[in-house]
């Protein structure tokens, strides 16, 4: 195992103290706590925003703190899940009195986690779960679809509109809607290996990709041959659309999203490939991400998220957005 890393043991904690010296402008690190929250929460009025999971995503999901977006994230050791006493303590940490709103993804962990925090918690809260992957067939199985980069999206469009004063009801029923018009999938061309394991945590051969693969690398839809980027594009764009069923004409926005070891090079060509893909379907393009934005440590591959925009939701993209890992508008 090559990483950058002290002791295995230590990499949370390390990471952590990093990220809270790189970015103490925005954002403060409660080390009693172990949770991420903006500088100047909370904000007075304002619906609070809260995330988490395991680590190993970044920047998902303490990238996303800060203004516009996250008030607090609660970062798990990797691929494994926070405690129900941090979420609990970044919710009241950064409650105004107008609520919390918890951003999930669909994990068992995460989700046992969080109920059992808001049951805990003394804010009024509620809950969202993201289930935007669509390499899972059968949503009505136990667990559901696994929440992916479409979290992302959720994230950004939610807090722009906790921004401008939405209540905690139309902020969950906001998340619902944006969660429903989201689909992901994603590719694996290797595995990644977690600190504490020391080896990978599948294994594919030089020739071989891994098409629907999670972000902990959990199995996909099937094991393929190495294919082009065009190919790629089309496996991807081709699911989410049967999935989403997206209407000619009706804007989309396009995430192309690195799992942590793809070059940024190879980031556009595969978006380049699904841009023109949509094109062909007579779909329009109106927004577009390119970048690592949810991760699985070092793997390499890449994720495509398709989000179905109206007026409002394309308007709340564009807000302005100040967070260590995405910031426009200001």
């Amino acid at each position: 195992m090559k990483k950058i890393i002290n002791q295995p043991q230590n990499v949370l904690k390390e990471a952590l103290s990093g990220f809270a010296r790189a970015h103490g402008d925005l954002i403060a690190y409660e080390e009693t706590g172990r949770f991420v929250r903006r500088k100047n929460a909370p904000k007075a009025g304002k619906v609070a925003l809260v995330s988490g999971g395991g680590s190993g995503h970044e920047p998902m999901h303490i990238g996303f703190v800060g203004e516009g977006m996250l008030d607090a994230a609660c970062p798990g050791e990797v691929f494994t899940s926070p405690t129900p006493d941090q979420m609990m303590a970044a919710a009241e940490a950064v409650d105004s009195g107008a609520g919390v709103l918890y951003i999930v993804k669909n994990y068992s962990g995460d989700v046992m986690n969080f109920e059992m925090a808001a049951e805990m918690t003394s804010a009024a809260t509620e809950t969202v779960l993201i289930t935007d992957d669509v390499a899972v067939f059968d949503s009505t199985h136990t667990h559901g679809r696994r929440g992916v980069a479409g979290t992302v999206i959720v994230e950004k469009i939610v807090g722009a509109a906790a921004e401008r004063g939405d209540d905690l009801a139309a902020c969950k029923a906001l998340a619902e809607k944006v969660n429903a018009a989201t689909g992901s999938m994603a590719v694996a061309l290797t595995s990644c290996t977690v600190p504490a394991a020391g080896t990978p945590t599948f294994s594919l051969a030089e020739n071989e990709f891994e098409l629907g693969v999670g972000i902990h690398g959990e199995p996909g839809r099937e094991r393929v041959q190495a294919m082009s980027a065009d190919e790629i594009a089309g496996k991807l764009i081709d699911a989410i659309c049967q999935d989403l069923k997206p209407r000619a004409g009706e804007p989309l926005l396009l995430l192309c999203n690195g799992l942590g070891g793809t070059p940024l090079m190879e980031l556009y060509i595969l978006f380049n490939a699904a841009a023109r893909e949509l094109e062909a379907r007579g779909f329009a393009l109106a927004r577009s991400l390119v970048g690592n934005y949810c991760t699985s440590l070092e793997m390499a591959g890449a994720s495509l998220t398709l989000t179905r925009l109206d007026e409002e939701t394309k308007a709340l993209w564009d807000a302005p957005v100040v967070t260590p890992s995405l910031r426009w508008g200001k």
